[in-house]
């Protein structure tokens, strides 16, 4: 199935509007909810490069059909120290103790769970949706793999029951944080941490884990202040949205009354996903300047917006994005529409437009 079918068939089977109710799904929307708040980063293969479906989630409310199949590519890693630095994440935080974040950021962080892993090695490989309720932080060291996700405490009954299915639990604490860890038939485990302030953190270990090894970086997991916890992140990630979005839209065409303080909502995120967020409400602009230039009979407003998406190809932005994922090849699919004159449709989820 091409990556097309793909969205379209997740936009047809995933009932947008229906998602926050998390206790009432059943049949193909029920996997496909497990595919998004279970598995926030569902890996396949394409060629020799593992990709990823990530979940974008606007207003609070996860959109199964803004689901975006990217990687993160080497470029975009977070720096950090490698495996064999004798520096821990909390050591080299407190090198950046005089670092100014935005205001936006510390907001955010303090809103958040905060965990990191505090061991030699490890490092943030992704984030997104770094948000009050949602949000999804990814370490890794060497092959080895650690996912946090967050929600909405109100989740919890469902995330636990769901991971009953592939057997008892057993007790842990977290940074005295008490927690139930699975293992699934794959043998990669899940810690699904207990609701605390209003929130529940679902941790999920890549592949070829075993107990001692998850046991060992359990302990390590340490909850810090917002402060720190923006420093051990790459300083490229707590840059100023504007000053991030004006490096992605160098060369990209805004329509008018494009909203430059909006960006802010993006937050701080890697490098894909902010772009992703950056450039689907630009598309987004361009398409509604089209819809309703059309309607009204403006051919001469029709054309600028079908002109500047049919150059979409051609932004650097997007360029670079498809060395690494699927992003670019979705947002093209509806821009090639309009520049060839025909209404598009399912762009509003598949976008994420509002």
């Amino acid at each position: 199935m091409s990556t097309e079918e793909r969205a379209d068939q997740l936009v047809r089977d995933a009932d947008p509007g229906g998602l926050g109710m998390l206790g009432d799904l059943g049949g193909v929307k029920q996997t496909l909810l497990e595919d998004i708040v279970s598995e926030s980063l569902v890996r396949r293969t394409v060629g020799s490069a593992p990709r990823r479906l990530w979940v974008r989630r606007f207003a609070g409310v996860m959109t199964a059909a803004a689901v975006l199949v990217s990687i993160v590519p080497a470029s975009m890693v977070l720096r950090g120290q490698g495996e064999d630095d004798a520096v821990s994440p909390l050591v080299s935080a407190g090198a950046r103790a005089g670092a100014v974040f935005p205001p936006s950021a510390v907001e955010a962080a303090e809103r958040s769970p905060r965990l990191l892993v505090d061991q030699t090695g490890w490092t943030v490989a992704a984030l997104s949706e770094f948000s009050q309720d949602y949000g999804t932080v990814r370490f890794r060291r060497g092959a080895r793999e650690l996912e946090m996700n967050w929600y909405p405490a109100s989740v919890y009954a469902d995330r636990y029951a769901n991971q009953r299915e592939t057997g008892p639990g057993r007790s842990v604490r977290v940074d005295d944080w008490p927690a139930d860890v699975f293992q699934s038939l794959s043998g990669d485990f899940t810690v699904l941490l207990r609701p605390r302030d209003d929130l529940v953190v679902e941790i999920k270990s890549s592949e070829n884990w075993s107990r001692k090894d998850l046991d060992r970086v359990l302990a390590a997991i340490v909850r810090v202040d917002a402060r720190t916890w923006l420093a051990v992140l790459p300083a490229e990630m707590v840059v100023p949205v504007r000053e991030r979005a004006a490096k992605v839209l160098a060369d990209v065409p805004l329509p008018p009354g494009f909203d430059m303080a909006a960006l802010e909502e993006i937050g701080v995120s890697d490098s894909y996903q902010f772009s992703v967020g950056v450039t689907s409400r630009v598309g987004c602009g361009w398409i509604e300047q089209w819809r309703r230039a059309t309607a009204s009979g403006d051919e001469e407003a029709a054309r600028q917006a079908a002109e500047a998406l049919r150059g979409s190809h051609g932004w650097r932005v997007l360029r670079d994005m498809d060395q690494a994922g699927d992003w670019p090849e979705v947002f093209w699919r509806y821009a090639d529409e309009v520049a060839a004159g025909t209404s598009p449709t399912g762009y509003v989820e598949a976008l994420g437009c509002r």
